[in-house]
This record gives C-alpha cells, structure tokens and sequence, in this order.
C-alpha cells in the first residue's frame, strides 16, 4: 500500500535584482492542515539579508525529520515492550561534508537522545541500544536515505 505526503512551497518575488542573485531566499512551507512554517536557505551558504535566521532551512529539516522518525519509531517500539517514557529529547547534529564528486551532502546525523523511563519496567542500557537499534531498521526515513545515522555513545548500526 503506498502512502503519500504532499507539501506545498511557496516563494513570491519581493521586487530584487533576481538575475543579480539578491533575491530573498525566505519563503514558506505549507503542509496539510494549513500548518504554515517559514523556510530559507540557511544563513551560512546564503548569506544574511537574503537568507533569514528566524525560518527553518533544508538542512535542519533534514535533520529533525530524521530526529523525530527515529523518535517516534523509538517510542512505538518502547510502548510494545511496554515501557513507560516520560520524556524524550534529542539533540541531533547534521554535518555537511563534499561527497566523492565533490558535491556538498549532509552526510552525518548524530543523534543525542536522553530518554526518561519510569514505571516497574526500566530498560537496561543494553536494552536502550537495541530499542534504539531496532528503531533504526524501522524508521522510514533512515530507510529512505544514504547519510550516515548514529546514536551518540552506541556503536553503528
């Protein structure tokens, strides 16, 4: 069965020279539900004004969707085995580095979970790796891409 995700990106021309390359890069993600989220180049390879710091760029967004799979596969995984998570924040760190072509990519995503268990059943660290193993083979979007994901402090998968 196949599942489709659509969103819609919106940018208007603001009236810049935009074959001198000064048009703004700020424009708007718009996906289902109405949810709105301003977006732009990120201000370190487009520089400022024509990037914007208050909007999410590309690459973060690479990023938390890889963060927030994982997660949420994460949690999925733990509910089965029946433990109890209180609290699940992640710091995830995306590194863009030149592919053998010489291409930029982000080509590393480290994630930095730290997971709060409560009830009579807490995993083991041992446990917690596997969960986090497990939720690495299941998450659709490690599955969909060639970067590199790593939980801090585990070994590869």
């Amino acid at each position: 069965m196949a599942h489709e995700y659509r969103a819609t990106i919106r940018w208007k021309a603001d009236g810049s020279n935009f074959t001198e390359n000064r048009y703004s890069r700020g424009h708007v993600w718009i996906f289902d539900g109405g949810i709105e989220v301003p977006a732009s180049a990120s201000p370190s390879v487009v520089p400022l004004p024509l990037s914007r710091e208050d909007a999410v760029d590309p690459e973060e967004a690479f990023v938390a969707a890889i963060s927030s799979c994982h997660m949420l596969t994460f949690l999925s995984i733990a509910a089965k085995k029946r433990y109890t998570i209180d609290r699940y924040e992640d710091h995830a760190l995306g590194v863009m580095t030149k592919n053998e072509k010489g291409k930029l990519f982000v080509s590393k995503v480290t994630l930095d979970p730290i997971i709060e268990f409560s009830g009579d059943k807490i995993p083991t660290p041992e446990q917690i790796a596997e969960l986090h193993h497990l939720s690495h083979q299941e998450c659709f979007i490690a599955n969909s891409v060639l970067t590199e994901i790593v939980v801090a402090g585990l070994p590869n998968h």
